[in-house]
């Protein structure tokens, strides 16, 4: 299947997959409103066996047959850093020692 790929200048890390160039009208009001402007990156042919390093293929082309697009988020784990304990601690003064 053919595919391409579109990354949102809104929100970062964040993809639009569609099954046909500029194929916009697929999308919801709201999901077009979320993404702001989107600029063209990449066609890619993909089907069910081809490994990506983030998505699942298979998902992937199932979304795009299903609805005409698919959103690719940015991994769990970038927003899982954040509420690490080592990302949560102010710089310490000095002076309180």
């Amino acid at each position: 299947m053919q595919c391409f790929v579109y990354a949102s200048l809104r929100k970062n890390d964040s993809y639009l997959w569609l099954s046909r160039r500029d194929g916009f009208e697929v999308l919801s009001e709201s999901l077009a409103l979320l993404l702001g402007e989107l600029r063209f990156v990449l066609e890619v042919q993909l089907d069910d066996q081809r490994k990506l390093p983030v998505e699942d293929a298979a998902m992937i082309v199932e979304h795009l047959r299903t609805q005409g697009w698919h959103l690719q988020l940015p991994p769990q784990e970038t927003l899982a850093a954040a509420n690490h304990l080592a990302y949560q601690h102010t710089v310490r003064d000095d002076r309180d020692e």
